[in-house]
């Protein structure tokens, strides 16, 4: 090419405008093509892509594993031309329960832990679909979904999946784009499945109608949600933020002493972070009752294990666990998907189990005209075997008297009027068909095919029976894979408010002591009240030089001790998590209890009782 034709092709341009369209082809590409899902099956391009081809390959449930590798290698080299590490990773994650709520890959091999620890290399590990991915991929080859080309036009692939229950609801999503991100939780399936019954039974239903089926979140981790307020943001905006807790019980052991016991995790919390960060309270000496931490965690389930010493709160060191370590969460849903494939849009729950409603009724109405298209053609060459079965022996003479196969297609559609399918269906015949068994089965086959015309011809001419259909079919998958609910939802109720009341905790009058170096301890009010007949001193003082007994105040068990700070901040703490103890000991750190690593002087402190109405306190510096 000379120098003046190149010329001739370069087109001057403003580099402000080449950036703009540049970044905006850029953005729509990883909107549309890797980032977020689409809202129809829950998939992004590359699980899609994997399924598919893992489809191709023949690795169904009940046949043998294959080689990761081979399943990396068929998606990039026929649907997926990015990274093989992208691939890879998205292959681990439809394999790990502790990821998805229904697993979509069966793995065997190292597929990574909930300690965060990474996959094996695909060379070692093997892969084949689970029993639940074939439902989203049931009746694909019955053109129930559009297709387009593959990167280098050689191939189809699936614009989207039939998938025959909710993927995106059932086993959530979470990506980032670029200028939006996505993060749906995942959900029971049995619940989902109600909840689109309830929609189907009426379209007018509310977010509260729809809760009443779909509770909230159910994550594969188990835990507990705290609060509603979170989920129902979710369910009518398509935005919430829900407080995610683990389960930890308090365990007694011989000589009074007690043990932390943790057994399910926040969804996405690693184990190991979690250990990592408990040791370093330890080590701060933020919780000194702390004895020892063990993982005794195996194949059966996770048991994370605090042992504490004799006379620590439990509650207390809970309750400080979950304020300053991922033992409590937060989860910020983003219901963000992709509305027919291209259009990215934030939905509602409503939304979601509508557009999903939707796509069923496209994939059942395609099938059924497949269907019927299949049978209306078997049921026109069973009619010209029928026919030629009632003249046989014309059929035979016209045959024997041609010279050749296209001779005898012809003579046969002239002398008994059949159509050139119906004519090559009879000279691909074998001689066997011609008993009398075989002409009793061609007729019941006619039968059948006529009364499977009629159902699926009234079946495309009644939505009602199409809705009928799709939750008939959605009813099948939730007899084989629903399960029980793993996350439980704990009532609205803030931890922090003031007015928080421990049902367990009986309400009465305490004498509250606090040292000049910030060491409280709580003495129930009888004790009290014996020394002060007796004379015994409130705490043994001279064993500890430079420290003497500050503050008396009297509580309630069910109220708020207020510290102010030389700093000017105000902490609060629960009497009753205050610790008891004897008239001679002088308490526990006030710092240790509110889980505080600064440790300024505490000016002030006030008594406030729950019972009372909401007031106000003035604090000046």
């Amino acid at each position: 090419m000379s120098l003046a034709q190149m010329r001739n092709r370069v087109l001057p341009r403003l580099i402000e405008e080449e950036m703009c369209h540049s970044f905006l082809d850029y953005s729509m590409s990883v909107i549309v093509q890797r980032a977020l899902p689409d809202v129809r099956d829950g998939l992004k391009p590359v699980h899609r892509r994997i399924l598919f081809a893992m489809h191709g390959l023949g690795l169904q449930p009940n046949r043998n594993y294959k080689k990761s590798a081979t399943v990396v290698g068929e998606v990039l080299g026929k649907y997926h031309p990015h990274g093989d590490s992208a691939v890879y990773d998205a292959l681990v994650r439809m394999v790990q329960e502790f990821s998805l709520r229904y697993p979509l890959v069966d793995g065997q091999g190292n597929f990574g832990s909930i300690d965060g620890d990474s996959a094996a290399a695909y060379r070692y590990t093997e892969a084949r679909l689970s029993t639940v991915a074939t439902e989203l991929l049931d009746e694909i080859d019955k053109e129930t979904v559009d297709w387009e080309n593959n990167f280098d036009d050689r191939l189809k692939e699936p614009t989207v999946l039939p998938a025959r229950f909710p993927n995106l609801l059932v086993n959530g999503s979470t990506g980032i784009a670029v200028g939006m991100s996505t993060n749906v939780p995942p959900h029971n399936l049995a619940e989902v499945a109600a909840a689109l019954h309830e929609l189907v039974a009426h379209p007018d239903c509310t977010t509260g109608d729809l809760m009443e089926r779909l509770p909230g979140p159910d994550f594969p981790t188990g835990g507990f949600i705290v609060g509603t307020q979170g989920i129902r943001s979710m369910y009518e905006t398509g935005r919430g933020r829900m407080t995610m807790r683990a389960r930890m019980v308090a365990e007694s052991l011989r000589g009074g002493q007690r043990r932390l016991v943790v057994t399910e995790l926040p969804y996405s919390v690693s184990k190991s972070r979690i250990i990592t960060q408990i040791a370093g309270l330890s080590r701060k000496g933020l919780i000194p009752e702390v004895s020892d931490l063990r993982d005794e965690s195996d194949r059966e389930g996770i048991r994370l294990v605090v042992e504490l010493k004799r006379g620590a709160d439990a509650n207390r060191i809970m309750e400080l666990l979950f304020k300053k370590t991922a033992l409590q969460s937060t989860f910020g849903a983003i219901m963000l998907a992709l509305d027919g494939g291209n259009q990215p849009g934030e939905f509602t729950l409503k939304d979601l189990l509508s557009r999903y409603r939707d796509h069923r009724l496209e994939v059942i109405r395609k099938r059924s005209r497949f269907d019927l298209e299949r049978a209306e053609a078997e049921l026109h060459i069973t009619l010209g075997l029928l026919l030629a079965l009632a003249n046989i022996d014309d059929v035979i003479a016209v045959i024997r008297r041609s010279a050749n196969r296209d001779e005898a297609s012809g003579r046969l559609q002239h002398r008994f009027g059949l159509s050139e399918t119906q004519a090559d269906a009879i000279l691909r015949m074998r001689l066997a068909r011609l008993t009398e068994l075989e002409g009793d089965h061609l007729r019941e086959r006619e039968s059948a095919l006529r009364a499977s015309i009629r159902e699926l011809r009234a079946l495309l001419g009644d939505e009602a029976r199409q809705l009928k259909t799709m939750l008939a079919e959605l009813d099948e998958v939730v007899a084989r894979f629903a399960d029980k609910r793993r996350t439980v939802i704990l009532p609205d109720g803030n931890t922090a408010d003031f007015r928080y009341v421990k049902s367990e905790v009986a309400d009465e009058d305490v004498v509250v002591t606090l040292s000049r170096q910030g060491y409280l301890k709580r003495i129930p009010m009888h004790l009290y009240r014996r020394r002060v007949t007796t004379g015994t001193p409130l705490a043994a003082m001279d064993r500890f030089p430079g420290d003497y007994l500050e503050r008396v105040m009297v509580a309630r068990t069910r109220g708020w001790l207020l510290c102010f700070t030389n700093r000017g901040h105000v902490h609060f703490l629960r009497v009753d998590d205050i610790p008891e103890g004897p008239l001679s000991s002088r308490g526990r750190s006030v710092w240790n209890l509110l889980g505080a690593d600064r440790r300024p002087t505490i000016v002030a402190s006030r008594a406030v009782d729950a019972r009372g109405a909401p007031g106000h306190v003035l604090f000046a510096t």
